[in-house]
């Protein structure tokens, strides 16, 4: 009789698609792109779901685009800046300059394939209402990114005409976003996938088309609908089943100012955007800057503890926003073969240590000689290293705190 309840239960479980390796504790991430929302707007319009998950965790203004002017501007641009995010590095590194990604640089690793690399048993999914998310920037199954594969997906409905018939105003886009959404939902109840991403691309349809106006907010207000069912698919798991998650939420662009239809640019509205998460123990980067979107990655990773080979870490453009971090806001200028530089701490005990290579063979695939050149006082927040004996015309230093490393390039305008 006991096996046989045994055998029901297992029977029931699986017709029901509940998990039955549900790990009390266990790490889940999930981060959720919506297209096109600048911070004005997406603060304008009524967002009660959104605004319920910032209350658990945070709310924050940030920021795509790059150094304005400086080596690292990168378009505001939408896959460019999905890139950004999965990377957590800028265009100069990823050189995905648009929504073509015709020459993306693998060596720089998306998030998934750290995740498979430390973690090949562990699952994840992707739900994506544009199908080159996973088979071009997250490159799966490609030779080229080390044949990392995505273990489930839902993707590429919107190339699907018969079931998606494409109308003039783009109200297909919201049907594939919402069904995006409800197999999120339900794949996110029953198999907890540990990493997902979700991407919904509607709310940019109607920028392009309505720019600032009722469509656009209507969009707005469809979206955090959408989230609130993740969410509460993610709540669900929390509850009945003890799992930490961690969710962000974010968007790849602002608009340009003058009619909201547009982005590229580096407009202060085109650059500014914002984030929403659940994370408890956000530091103080989070809340006293703008933050990146190249710092959800680095901040996903400490979540999930993946580990970031050392010569890849020294490449990451962004800081986490949770947990402690040491430094931030690197800065360098070459003087009569003297390296001035300055950063931020935001930890005052400890030093900083300086690593300096001449060359970029990461780029490549290969490998850049770090030299140790020197040391200070994180709370200094200065330092003077001589590189007299090291000319070149291009210099990367990593500046390496006890909490985190951050990086800095010298590139010669000659």
């Amino acid at each position: 009789m006991k096996q046989l309840k045994i055998i029901s239960c297992l029977l029931l479980c699986t017709l029901c698609g509940i998990t039955l390796h549900a790990q009390k504790g266990a790490r889940k991430a999930v981060f959720i792109i919506v297209d096109g929302i600048p911070a004005d707007v997406e603060e304008k319009v009524p967002t009660p779901h959104l605004d319920s998950i910032a209350a658990v965790g945070g709310y924050t203004r940030a920021y795509v685009g790059g150094e304005k002017g400086g080596y690292s501007q990168t378009p505001t641009i939408s896959a460019v800046g999905y890139n950004s995010l999965l990377t957590g590095t800028w265009v100069n590194k990823h050189n995905v300059w648009d929504n073509d990604i015709k020459a993306q640089n693998y060596n720089y690793w998306s998030v998934f394939r750290y995740f498979k690399q430390a973690y090949p048993q562990k699952k994840t999914a992707i739900f994506s209402t544009w199908l080159d998310n996973r088979t071009k920037l997250v490159g799966d199954s490609l030779p080229q990114t080390g044949y990392v594969q995505i273990d489930h997906h839902v993707d590429g409905l919107e190339i699907d005409t018969v079931r998606y018939p494409h109308d003039k105003n783009s109200w297909y886009i919201h049907q594939v976003d919402e069904e995006v959404t409800t197999q999120a939902d339900a794949y996110l109840r029953t198999n907890a996938p540990d990493l997902s991403w979700v991407y919904l691309e509607y709310s940019d349809d109607m920028g392009h088309r309505y720019g600032d106006s009722d469509k656009m907010y209507d969009a707005v207000k469809m979206v955090d609908d959408q989230v609130s069912r993740i969410w509460n698919a993610i709540e669900y798991r929390r509850k009945q089943f003890g799992e930490d998650w961690l969710i962000f939420i974010t968007t790849d662009h602002g608009r340009d100012s003058r009619t909201g239809r547009g982005h590229g640019g580096q407009s202060d509205r085109e650059r500014t955007t914002w984030m929403v998460t659940n994370a408890r123990d956000l530091n103080s980067y989070f809340k006293n800057n703008p933050p990146g979107i190249v710092d959800i990655m680095p901040s996903i990773s400490r979540f999930m503890q993946i580990p970031i080979p050392l010569d890849n870490a020294r490449e990451l453009d962004g800081v986490p926003l949770i947990g402690k971090v040491s430094l931030a806001q690197p800065q360098a200028q070459l003087e009569n073969g003297q390296l001035q530089l300055q950063w931020r701490a935001l930890e005052k005990k400890g030093n900083v240590k300086f690593w300096i290579a001449t060359t970029n063979n990461f780029k490549e695939g290969g490998k850049d000689e770090y030299r140790q050149m020197g040391e200070a006082p994180l709370a200094q927040e200065k330092a003077t290293i001589n590189v007299g004996q090291l000319p070149s015309g291009f210099y990367k230093i990593v500046f390496e705190g006890p909490d985190n490393m951050v990086n800095r390039w010298i590139v010669s305008k000659k």
